[in-house]
C-alpha cells in the first residue's frame, strides 16, 4: 500500500469570501476548543483502526486553519504525530490567510512541526480583494510572506486568482510580477469559479458585475503560463507551478491516484478505491464524534468505468501526464485497447499527445482539459 496522505479540515474562518462555496463558517469562535477536542478524538479512532500507518503528507486546509489559537493547532498536529507514524521528512502543509497570522505565531508553527505554508494572497490588488470580500490587503500579504521566511520556512506558495470582477490583463501580469518578486517555492494560480449560490454568482446573475471579457481572460491565462516559468517556477499541473523540488507532494497524491485519509467536518477519504465523506455541519461532527457516532456520512464505491475515468483525467492534470505502464498495473488492461478511439479523437483535436510511455495534454489541452476530461467519461 502506498503511504497516506492526511487531510485535516479546519472549518472556521474570520469571514466569507464572496465566492467561496467551501465548508467553512464565520462568528463561531466559541466552537473552536469543543472542534478541537472532537478532531482529536477522530484522529485517535482512525489511527487506532488503521494500526498507526505509515505517513508522508499532512494538509491542514479549510476554511482558515490560521484563525485557530496557535495552542489548539499544537494540539492538532499532536495528535496526529501520536496516532500516526509520520515519517521523518513528511510534507506538513498548513493554510493560512494574510491578516490571520503574526510573527510570533509563524515561528509557533515552525516549532510545532508545520514545514509548507500555503498563503491565500489572491490579489495584490487591494480593490479586487474588496470585491471578493477578503480581509486583508496587500501590504499584509507582503508582511506574512517576510515573516515566515524569517521564521524559517523555506516553502511557502502563494494562491493568485485570475477572471476577477475589475480585474485587467495588463493588471493581472504586473500582480504576477509582484508574486514572483517574493521568491516562494510555489505558487497556485485559479480562474474565478461563479459557484452557484455564492454572493458573486447572485450578482453576476443580476448583471452588477464587470467580469473581465474572454479575450482578457485567455491572455491572463497566457501570461500565467508564460510568465512563471521564465522565473523559475516551472509548471507541474493545470494551476501549479514550483521551483525543482517543491511541488506540493499532498497534492501529487490526488492527482496519482493514491490513497488519503480526510479528518473533520467536510473531509473526504480515498482508501480502497472508495471514497468517504464526513458531515459538513460543525455542531454535528462534534456531536457525533464525542457520542462515539462515525462522522461519515457519505460512502461510494466507484465503478470500473468511474474509476478508470477519474484515473486518467486525475494523472492527466500533471504535465507529466498518464504513464500507460501505470494505468495497465493498476486496472490490468492496455489504455488503448479500451480507450484507443477517444484518444485518436483528442489528438486530432491537438489536446493530447502519446508517446510509447506516456499520454499527456498539449498546451492547448491544458487550457481546454475539461474537453478532454469529459471523453473519458463511462456512458
Amino acid at each position: 500500500m502506498s503511504k497516506l496522505g492526511l487531510y485535516v479540515h479546519i472549518p472556521f474562518c474570520r469571514q466569507k469570501c464572496l465566492y467561496c462555496d467551501f465548508s467553512s463558517y464565520s462568528g463561531v469562535e466559541h466552537l473552536f476548543t469543543a472542534y478541537t477536542t472532537a478532531l482529536c478524538q477522530q484522529i485517535a479512532d482512525q489511527g487506532g483502526k488503521l494500526y498507526k500507518p505509515l505517513v508522508d503528507t499532512v494538509y491542514i486546509g479549510g476554511g482558515t486553519p490560521s484563525v485557530l489559537p496557535v495552542p489548539l493547532l499544537e494540539q492538532i498536529v499532536a495528535s496526529l504525530e501520536d496516532n500516526f507514524t509520520i515519517e521523518s521528512g513528511a510534507e506538513i502543509s498548513m493554510e493560512a490567510n494574510p491578516g490571520t497570522v503574526t510573527r510570533q505565531q509563524l515561528a509557533a508553527l515552525k516549532a510545532a512541526g508545520i514545514n509548507r505554508l500555503s498563503f491565500g494572497v489572491q490579489s495584490f490588488n487591494d480593490d479586487l480583494l474588496t470585491g471578493l470580500g477578503r480581509i486583508h490587503q496587500t501590504a499584509d500579504s507582503l508582511a506574512v510572506v517576510e515573516y515566515a521566511q524569517a521564521a524559517g520556512f523555506n516553502n511557502i506558495s502563494i494562491d493568485l486568482m485570475y477572471g476577477l470582477p475589475g480585474q485587467t490583463a495588463a493588471g493581472f501580469f504586473r500582480e504576477l510580477e509582484q508574486a514572483a518578486a517574493l521568491h516562494t517555492a510555489h505558487i497556485s494560480v485559479y480562474g474565478l469559479k461563479l459557484e452557484e449560490g455564492t454572493p458573486l454568482a447572485t450578482a453576476a446573475e443580476q448583471g452588477l458585475l464587470a467580469l473581465p471579457d474572454e479575450a482578457d481572460e485567455e491572455a491572463m491565462y497566457n501570461a500565467m503560463s508564460e510568465f512563471l516559468p521564465s522565473q523559475g517556477l516551472a509548471r507541474y499541473e493545470i494551476s501549479n507551478f514550483a521551483r525543482p523540488g517543491f511541488e506540493c507532494r499532498h497534492n501529487l497524491k490526488y492527482w496519482h491516484y493514491q490513497p488519503y485519509l480526510g479528518l473533520g467536518a467536510a473531509a473526504h477519504s480515498f482508501l480502497n478505491r472508495q471514497r468517504t465523506g464526513t458531515v459538513t455541519g460543525i455542531k454535528e461532527y462534534i456531536s457525533r464524534v464525542t457520542t462515539g457516532r462515525s462522522p461519515v456520512v457519505m460512502e461510494e464505491t466507484l465503478t470500473l468505468g468511474e474509476s478508470m475515468a477519474e484515473y486518467i483525467f486525475l494523472a492527466l492534470r500533471t504535465t507529466g501526464g498518464m504513464r500507460l505502464s501505470h494505468f495497465t498495473r493498476y486496472f490490468g488492461v492496455d489504455f488503448f485497447d479500451l480507450f484507443g478511439n477517444v484518444f485518436a479523437r483528442l489528438q486530432r483535436q491537438g489536446l493530447l499527445k502519446a508517446d510509447d510511455e506516456r499520454i499527456w495534454l498539449t498546451d492547448t489541452g491544458m487550457k481546454f482539459g475539461n474537453i478532454v476530461f469529459r471523453s473519458f467519461l463511462p456512458d
